[in-house]
């Protein structure tokens, strides 16, 4: 891209919410730039929970049509991307002290039926004594209630938005940071800015702002706009240990507190604990977790497990800020709506301004369809919405299944190693071929830098999905570094950080659409 160059939209955020709005946007035929100032999904979108649900404690709040909504996109998600998303089980034991019986069959019955199932099967009472999800559990907890929702590879869940966007035009700036913009002449004039401080300006028709925690201070430092809504930032951490159950169903505690706890299978040899909700006053990027936090998921936990675990046991931790919709209703940091809101502003003859407050990942898509939607009001927009039927980059499985495709590839590709050829497939579904490319043997993928982590791969990571450090492909493009022993961690981060500074990434995934860049 050049100076001066002129887009349809600027996205601002590469965030699941920007990538979502860039894939929809580039779709539709808008030339599109999507900048971030750090890389893409290093923030809130790589913290989650890593579920693709309705949210089932929201019905406590009476958020149903938030549910539905959600539970809508839960089918049409797993569609789209069988590779990183997946079907899951969850199992709820009854704690008689917490919520009465009747009271969670209900609240299961909703889930069930307010939005239609084809893949997913429904609800339904269990005993613990016989089902194997109850061994792992206190010898108290004789029932309980199976139902069932999607797990997703969060940080990949960008990334691929991202990529697509990419492929149908879009330019992606990954390490690059709004710090002005103004209204003129009908358009906007922006100011960009690289990490070796060069500047960059562009044009653009609109701007989405999607900058998650920081959509607020994007509008007023950058923008110098004011907003109707506002963002509550509060904080939600998990613990990792080591595998605490062997069966494959994920775990809904509930909690005296009335908050909702998850224990999930994880990286096959872990379970991944939380959340917290903590309300959250620093810088979003500074976010981290603390001991109190720590301690509470661990307790949390042991009042179920028979094996108790203490902080000692935790592998790894993370923290994010979710930037949830401020409601004055809301004094518990758990009650606040997990919902969306799109605020637009377009003055006749100005420059559209569209911000996004709040949101949860599983509703990604349809924010942006929607907003999408909104800006076609006051500006060009041939095309209609397109995402719903439209598979990520990978997910193009015949009939949408994974574990067919996953054998065809290991066949084809037999001297790769089984758990390989399956993370192969599991993390870039179709594409998984093409990052093998022309390899007949372990030894064409180069030099192999961890256990199963080749050249290959990072030649693929580079130019392909925006990875510039050891950070982008041991945490967020992959979970490598959590399968790394503590001693040699470090070391293999040194040796990925010095190989991307000898292997710069080439200017390719960087281009300005000819249409519109003058």
């Amino acid at each position: 891209m050049t100076q001066g160059s002129r887009y349809d939209l600027l996205v601002v955020g590469g965030g699941i919410n920007g990538a979502g709005i860039a894939r929809d946007a580039a779709g539709r035929g808008l030339s599109v730039l999507l900048v971030e100032q750090d890389d893409l999904a290093s923030h809130t979108s790589s913290s989650s929970t890593k579920l693709i649900h309705g949210g089932l404690r929201y019905l406590e709040y009476k958020e149903f049509g938030l549910v539905r909504k959600a539970l809508q996109e839960r089918e049409t998600l797993l569609r789209a991307a069988p590779h990183i998303m997946w079907p899951l089980r969850f199992v709820m034991p009854h704690m008689p002290n917490l919520r009465p019986a009747w009271l969670i069959r209900a609240g299961l019955f909703l889930y069930d039926h307010l939005a239609r199932r084809e893949l997913l099967p429904g609800s339904r009472g269990i005993d613990m004594r016989r089902h194997a999800a109850g061994e792992p559990l206190v010898d108290s907890i004789t029932r309980g209630f199976v139902y069932s929702d999607g797990w997703v590879d969060d940080a990949r869940l960008v990334v691929l938005n991202a990529l697509d966007a990419f492929e149908r035009g879009a330019t992606v700036l990954t390490r690059t940071k709004l710090v002005g913009a103004v209204r003129a002449s009908g358009e906007w004039h922006a100011r960009l800015e690289r990490p070796d401080g060069s500047r960059l300006e562009v044009r653009a028709g609109a701007i989405a702002n999607a900058a998650g925690p920081w959509v607020g201070d994007l509008l007023h430092d950058a923008l110098g706009r004011g907003a109707h809504h506002s963002v509550r930032l509060v904080k939600g951490s998990h613990i990792v240990t080591r595998r605490l159950f062997d069966h494959d169903h994920a775990y809904i505690f509930q909690n005296p507190d009335k908050r909702i706890i998850f224990a999930i299978p994880y990286e096959r040899e872990f379970t991944l604990i939380g959340t917290t909700d903590v309300e959250y006053h620093g810088d979003p990027a500074d976010v981290a977790i603390t001991e109190d936090e720590t301690r509470y998921l661990c307790e949390s936990i042991n009042r179920y497990f028979k094996r108790k675990i203490t902080p000692a046991d935790v592998c790894w931790a993370y923290s994010g800020v979710r930037p949830l919709l401020e409601e004055e209703r809301a004094d518990n940091p758990s009650a606040v709506t997990r919902d969306y809101r799109l605020e637009l502003d377009a003055n006749s003859g100005e420059a559209p301004l569209l911000s996004v407050f709040g949101g949860k990942i599983t509703t990604f898509r349809k924010l942006a369809e929607e907003a999408l939607d909104r800006l076609s009001t006051v500006m060009p927009i041939a095309k209609g919405a397109w995402t719903a039927g439209a598979p990520l980059p990978g997910g193009d499985m015949a009939h949408a299944k994974f574990e067919p495709f996953a054998a065809k590839f290991a066949n084809e590709h037999s001297w790769l190693p089984a758990d390989l050829a399956r993370r192969y497939a599991r993390a870039y579904g179709t594409r998984a071929r093409a990052l093998i490319g022309s390899a007949k043997a372990l030894s064409d993928l180069g030099r192999e830098f961890a256990p199963g982590l080749f050249e290959q791969e990072l030649r693929y990571l580079r130019d392909v999905e925006w990875a510039r450090c050891a950070q982008d492909v041991l945490w967020r493009r992959s979970k490598i570094g959590l399968h790394l022993a503590p001693a040699i961690l470090q070391p293999v981060a040194n040796e990925l950080d010095a190989w991307f500074a000898r292997h710069p990434a080439a200017d390719t995934r960087q281009r300005a659409p000819s249409a519109l860049a003058s």
